[in-house]
């Protein structure tokens, strides 16, 4: 059990924290809630200069004030939080709103126009050696510790922008970058404890709106992973929490979810089931935090808010979105959507049925059927990754295996509300590495990102992907799926962030990682032009000899994809396809640059993949 506590750093009559720090004029929502926390603060008053709509909540823990602030007339400017007693004045504390950026409100989340590319920042690149470790966190940097930090950072992020706007990518989702104070395993950040202050081992909160700057000034978007279902064991308000209810708290101590997500939905599930799925901690280190109690729930969607707007972001990418209290996690994505009408927010939904999934999509027509709506605008295809992890090692024809695991796929896009705004993937930071489960076979590696690349939806690459990277959680562990890119670390030997052509001075890039990396980039250059990838519809044949053929058209485009997973070459009959190949005569395969005659049978070799853009 987690009980009140008392930081004796602060001392009396001072506010150690107010959040948030400062907020912004002529927001959607009216409505602000302040709050306030230093020793014995409930006990006095409150009245705000130049504002009169103030409303107070006290809670059982008297070191918190929560001041409710109409801010409709509020224009720009500091303001003076008075805390009284007695009528007179104790002490006060300023409190800023700002203006807001212009057309603010109106920011362009990511769509599937863009590829998204995950990278883990203690992983990446050490742009900064100066903040490796730092006085303010307990864990200190070890390379030699595949769980340990590594020392990657936002200025690494930040000095190899250019590469990937060469790779091809549009938007960036980093994993958190904010302030993780576990002792260990901190690196990777999902265990907050400061939710207002990126961690000092990355960089600075001005270094991550840099960040953002940098990035769109090369037309490129940035997505932060937000955490709502947990903070960390090391949150400063954990140890002094400010009601009992602020998180979910056990009888018995620590109790783990039992991670059983269905009991959201189930119609025939236990009220002790579906409290062991939402109510459960999701481990040892991460509370569970209760978005049922208002005030917890108007403290994350603040925070958000405040994220987006200070540091300009492009969209959220959610951990854990279905482990929350589905109709609080439902009440933080509609008041984002509502201030933000474009932007777009990813929930982890880590499922594997698309009617389970798809309840949690906004507007789902599964979650229609118990009035239930979760506002959230984009899901992560688990199920389309399940079948990439297995179906191109299935050689043979077959009934329900090899290519007819991505087909079956898709023929339940029928339960998803928009399947343009559905989030694909070959691997993720907690997922075997792609490569690994083909074993280095670039071949292979072609065809599963052929499909990512062109079918329905928003593609995501796993850093490293796009260079043949290997790793194995199973057999070794998480440190094995997130080691370091090559090049990232000043005393590397050499770098794949470099051409193959200058290895021979500088220690660039592999033969093998440059065929990896020059495929990705040539389907991801010629992807960000091609309407028809990006909003057109999907017209899907049965796949025969294992050979699997889709179409994406728009009423002025279409591209023909052909992915031959079988043992042999294929000899295409056209005539099958005439519905999708319309009055097209010719095309040309963007993989090989080659002129195809579309009114002949195509032949494609074994373990290969074209795409065809029809003219």
């Amino acid at each position: 059990m987690l009980l009140f506590g008392w930081l004796a750093s602060i001392s009396y009559g001072q506010i150690e924290r107010i959040e948030p720090p400062f907020w912004w004029t002529d927001m959607h929502s009216n409505t602000l809630q302040v709050m306030c926390y230093g020793p014995e603060i409930a006990k006095y008053e409150v009245a705000i200069e130049g504002i009169t709509s103030i409303d107070i909540t006290r809670t059982e823990n008297d070191n918190y004030l929560f001041i409710k602030i109409d801010t409709k007339d509020i224009k720009p400017g500091v303001f003076s939080i008075n805390f009284k007693e007695d009528d007179k004045i104790v002490f006060s504390k300023p409190y800023e709103f700002r203006s807001r950026r212009e057309n603010s409100s109106l920011r362009k989340g990511f769509d599937s126009s863009d590829v998204m590319y995950l990278i883990m920042p203690d992983r990446f690149s050490n742009g900064d050696i100066h903040n490796d470790s730092h006085k303010e966190t307990i864990e200190k940097v070890n390379r030699s510790n595949p769980g340990g930090r590594h020392g990657g950072d936002i200025q690494g992020i930040i000095n190899h922008l250019e590469y990937l706007k060469d790779l091809g990518v549009t938007a960036v989702w980093s994993t958190p970058l904010l302030e993780d104070n576990e002792p260990t395993y901190s690196y990777h950040t999902y265990a907050q404890s400061d939710l207002y202050k990126i961690d000092p081992r990355y960089g600075t909160n001005e270094d991550y709106k840099r960040l953002a700057s940098e990035m769109h000034k090369l037309d490129m978007k940035l997505i932060m992973d937000y955490v709502t279902n947990h903070w960390g064991s090391q949150h400063w308000m954990i140890k002094d929490v400010p009601a009992k209810d602020w998180i979910h708290q056990w009888p018995e101590g620590f109790k783990r979810s039992n991670y059983r997500m269905t009991t959201q939905f189930d119609t025939h599930a236990s009220k002790i089931d579906r409290k062991g799925c939402m109510n459960g901690w999701f481990d040892t280190t991460m509370p569970d935090m209760n978005q049922s109690n208002s005030l917890v729930l108007n403290y994350i969607i603040q925070n958000a808010i405040w994220w987006i707007e200070y540091a300009d972001l492009d969209g959220f990418r959610v951990d854990t979105y279905s482990y929350n209290d589905k109709h609080g996690i439902a009440a933080w994505t509609k008041a984002i959507m509502d201030e933000y009408p474009d932007f777009n927010i990813v929930g982890e939904v880590w499922m594997h049925d698309q009617s389970q999934i798809s309840y949690w999509q906004k507007d789902s027509k599964i979650g229609a059927i118990d009035t239930y709506n979760s506002y959230l605008p984009s899901v992560m295809d688990f199920t389309l990754h399940d079948a990439i992890m297995v179906m191109f090692n299935e050689d043979e024809d077959s009934w329900d295996k090899g290519m007819i695991r991505a087909y079956d796929n898709f023929t339940h896009d029928f339960l998803y509300a928009n399947t343009n705004n559905i989030l694909l993937f070959a691997g993720n930071h907690d997922t075997n590495r792609i490569n690994e489960v083909y074993q280095s076979d670039i071949n292979k590696y072609k065809m599963v990102m052929t499909l990512i690349f062109t079918t329905r939806g928003i593609p995501q690459i796993y850093y490293g992907d796009e260079i043949g990277m290997l790793g194995n959680r199973d057999k070794k562990d998480d440190g094995d799926i997130r080691k370091d890119f090559p090049g990232g670390w000043s005393d590397d030997k050499r770098s794949a962030f470099l051409g193959a052509s200058v290895s021979a001075k500088t220690g660039g890039r592999t033969n093998d990682e440059e065929a990896y990396h020059s495929f990705t980039k040539k389907v991801l250059h010629w992807r960000k032009n091609n309407e028809a990838i990006h909003k057109g519809e999907l017209l899907q044949y049965i796949p025969v000899n294992n050979v699997y053929v889709y179409f994406r058209h728009t009423e002025k485009e279409s591209v023909m994809v052909i992915i031959n997973n079988g043992n042999e070459s294929q000899e295409i009959d056209i005539t099958r396809f005439k519905e999708g190949i319309k009055q097209f005569v010719k095309g040309k395969d963007i993989i090989t640059d080659t002129t195809i005659d579309m009114t002949e049978n195509i032949t494609i070799l074994s373990k290969t993949s074209m795409i065809i853009e029809l003219h």
